[in-house]
């Protein structure tokens, strides 16, 4: 912190109540544009998967796989198990963990707009690579320009949506990310679907497309306002004030500046914010940055949207069905975060997540047993139990989008105070694309290793993701962003570790632990 007298504390009472504003064209249009961030994220997650079941894309880069893959005599389960074709899906994903972190100083000191930006480029930059390639290494070096692009955009856009949504708004707004993340596995299955027909050069086209998110988040980026947030934290008070009005819709605004404005007195004493983030006080917000975003890729979704039409042809359907049946499982998850936008407001976080992981668990020891007692090395699934797998898979993916899918992002994006917000959104990141990079990275080899076992690993982690946020994880419905810290006062566990701040006069008592 910086020297010379007491360190601000940050927001010291609850204002929430007397917050104004609606939800004006300006928040719109900003969420719309921010959240084509998460279209270029589903886009890539759907477009690697068919990619990778298509056979002149793998005769051309990966002969070997393409060779098991139609020999005949190998063992169902091990068909793609190859680890430089899995280091395609998965170079994309290191490459953002290192990007989200560089990512985190920019978007404090130079605004979430230019983190915006910045990925818009260096993914579209990656994307065109990609569609020339004539070498594998051409190939990997667009995967890691794509995946700085999503390292920028996954650390900017969740936190510019929270910041520009009005407070009893905030979870639907944000959703809007992983709405568009939805959008965009959906895109890429269907476009998946038709460029497999094209013959040796429609790859290139599924993987060139991606340019157009890109391109779109970079145009769009540069329209963009800077949150009010962002402003005031880099001394532009009465600039940050007067985008604050406008995108609220009222000068009545007090409130919400004022809490603003604490926020960045308290902000602006953090020299280190990776070093004050690891300060015990910070220590609950630190394990949701964690623990969230880890348990979201350990309950076993990345998995099937990564490899949904190579599993579907693991398990004997052929490749016209297979990308059929991944196209119906964007469809269910896109629906299915229309569910959480509608709800996330009105039955908050919790019951959604545990909900949610119920649901998830059952749908997982389903298909094992299914593929279990069904399924075997050199045994195909009959047609009506291929029916059954399916649908159980659906209803996974349904669960997983109105649950964990979009609260994720929601709910780490919203806890952080300004001063560590940067820091800890890059660490969300971070931790996502690092246990994202292992499970693509693993999946093949876990899935020829372990077989139908594999599905009961992620159910085990499902477990336990839900115990967690039973016991561990608030409600931050209608808490606002900047007084989130006195929820973690509240809170039967946490606030063993968050100090307490002497009142001042006026202000409330804080009520009794919340869970």
């Amino acid at each position: 912190m910086a020297g010379g007298g007491m360190a601000p504390l940050g927001v010291k009472q609850e204002r929430a109540a007397q917050y104004k504003g609606r939800v004006t064209r300006h928040v719109i249009m900003a969420c719309v544009v921010a959240a084509v961030g998460g279209c270029i994220f589903g886009y890539d997650i759907g477009i690697s998967g068919g990619v990778t079941s298509m056979d002149p894309f793998l005769e051309k880069f990966f002969p070997t796989v393409y060779h098991q893959k139609n020999s005949g005599s190998q063992n169902n389960y091990c068909k793609y198990d190859n680890q430089g074709l899995a280091a395609f899906t998965s170079s994309l994903y290191l490459a953002g963990l290192v990007a989200s972190l560089a990512a985190s100083p920019v978007t404090r000191n130079y605004g979430r707009k230019t983190s915006i930006i910045c990925g818009g480029i260096s993914f579209f930059m990656g994307a065109t690579l990609n569609a020339v390639a004539v070498n594998l290494g051409m190939l990997i070096l667009g995967r890691i320009l794509l995946g700085v692009g999503i390292g920028f955009g996954n650390q900017a856009v969740p936190v510019y949506l929270s910041e520009m949504a009005p407070v009893h708004l905030r979870g639907g707004l944000n959703m809007m990310f992983q709405l568009a993340t939805t959008l965009g596995i959906l895109t890429a299955n269907l476009i998946n679907y038709g460029t497999q027909h094209l013959g040796s050069w429609g790859w290139r086209l599924s993987l060139g497309l991606a340019a157009v998110p890109a391109l779109l988040m970079t145009i769009g980026g540069s329209f963009l306002p800077e949150t009010p947030n962002s402003l005031i934290e880099m001394g532009r008070i009465d600039e940050g004030r007067r985008v604050l009005e406008r995108i609220r819709g009222t000068h009545e605004v007090d409130a919400e500046f004022q809490d603003m404005v604490e926020a960045s007195e308290l902000a602006n004493s953090i020299e280190h914010p990776f070093r004050n983030i690891i300060e015990k006080r910070n220590l609950p917000q630190l394990a949701m940055a964690i623990f969230m975003p880890a348990f979201q890729i350990l309950g076993g979704i990345n998995s099937i949207l990564f490899y949904a039409p190579v599993l579907f042809q693991s398990m004997g359907f052929g490749s016209n069905a297979s990308l059929i049946s991944s196209v119906l499982t964007g469809v269910v998850l896109c629906g299915s975060t229309l569910i959480s936008i509608a709800l996330v407001d009105k039955v908050g976080r919790r019951k959604l997540l545990i909900s949610g992981g119920i649901q998830m668990v059952l749908c997982q020891v389903i298909v094992a047993t299914i593929l279990g007692l069904k399924f075997g090395d050199d045994q195909q699934l009959s047609k009506g139990f291929s029916i059954v797998v399916v649908l159980v898979v659906c209803l996974f993916v349904l669960a997983f989008g109105w649950s964990w899918g979009p609260l994720g992002w929601t709910v780490p994006s919203e806890i952080f105070a300004l001063e560590t917000r940067s820091a800890g959104q890059s660490i969300t990141v971070a931790v996502n694309l690092l246990f994202t990079f292992a499970i693509a990275q693993s999946f093949l080899s876990l899935l020829c290793g372990l077989r139908f076992g594999i599905f009961l690993f992620f159910s085990v982690w499902i477990v336990i993701m839900t115990l967690f946020v039973y016991y561990f994880v608030p409600e931050t419905k209608g808490v606002p962003i900047e007084e989130m810290v006195l929820l973690w006062r509240k809170h039967w566990f946490w606030h063993r570790f968050v100090p307490a701040v002497a009142l001042e006069d006026g202000d409330a008592k804080p009520s009794k632990n919340i869970n």
